[in-house]
């Protein structure tokens, strides 16, 4: 397996702590039960940069993401060794606050998961929970967020509505508008255009475009395409072992490993 190597992403000077990786996973196994699932993963994650997961269905992939934030924690049997670190410091250390880490580690799913309430509401319930917002600002949050997504011109005279009467895409949009609201450090991103309209997908990758450096993020994608599109960095799993990872033009033109190599031209997964 190749040393990962990570791109250069412009900031300050040498030495200062932003050009440390947001985050870094260091020697990372997870598992369920008996079960491993990852096996001693090691990848930076570079500020301000996109970084592409890639790998075939079981691999891992989403696994790896999810342990990011812990949200795998309440998995029964659920175990990880090695270091997750945000800004130098362990995800799983007792003095983190989980409450604290999913407002800088923020999360999209697959399937669109609004919650049961306005669409307004959905927006902004980050920002209410976390006292980010005064509520006369709420209305002024949700209004930012929408537009920053591209859903305000469809909903701008409905916020009261239920977001259920929303199509698929639509819901997708508002939860990444939720997610940004609270303004995480770290986005990620898992399968978020899987059931998408390509419409609804170029939206959301130009979205991804424009928050960097701004915002750090990490997406899992089946699409190799979208990965190749999008991301600065990308990172490919086979069999729970990281096999390869680098500047994703080097990944997808010039892969060092036979494994990415087979993958990448379509022989496995």
């Amino acid at each position: 397996m190749s040393e990962v190597t990570s791109p250069a992403v412009a900031g300050p000077a040498a030495g200062t702590v932003l050009d440390r990786p947001v985050m870094s996973v260091d020697d990372v196994s997870v598992g369920f039960g008996p079960k491993t699932v990852l096996n001693g993963i090691g990848l930076p994650i570079e500020r301000g940069s996109i970084t592409a997961l890639i790998g075939p269905t079981g691999c891992g992939k989403s696994t790896l993401l999810r342990s990011l934030n812990r949200m795998n924690d309440k998995i029964r049997g659920y175990w990880r060794r090695g270091r997750i670190e945000l800004e130098g410091q362990d995800v799983a250390d007792s003095s983190t606050d989980l409450l604290s880490l999913r407002r800088r580690v923020g999360m999209v799913f697959q399937r669109p998961n609004p919650f049961p309430m306005s669409i307004r509401d959905n927006v902004v319930a980050g920002v209410r929970a976390h006292g980010m917002a005064s509520r006369s600002e709420l209305t002024d949050v949700a209004e930012r967020y929408l537009k920053e997504v591209s859903l305000w011109g469809a909903v701008a005279d409905r916020l009261g509505d239920s977001p259920f009467r929303l199509s698929g895409g639509q819901q997708q949009l508002l939860c990444l508008a939720r997610s940004l609201a609270v303004e995480p450090d770290v986005l990620l991103l898992d399968e978020p255009t899987s059931s998408l309209d390509p419409v609804t997908t170029e939206i959301v990758e130009d979205l991804l475009r424009n928050l960097v450096p701004d915002v750090t993020i990490v997406i899992v994608t089946h699409n190799l395409a979208q990965a190749k599109r999008v991301s600065n960095t990308t990172a490919f799993l086979y069999n729970g072992h990281l096999v390869e990872a680098g500047e994703t033009s080097q990944i997808f033109d010039n892969p060092e490993q036979p494994e990415t190599v087979s993958y990448i031209g379509g022989r496995i997964g």
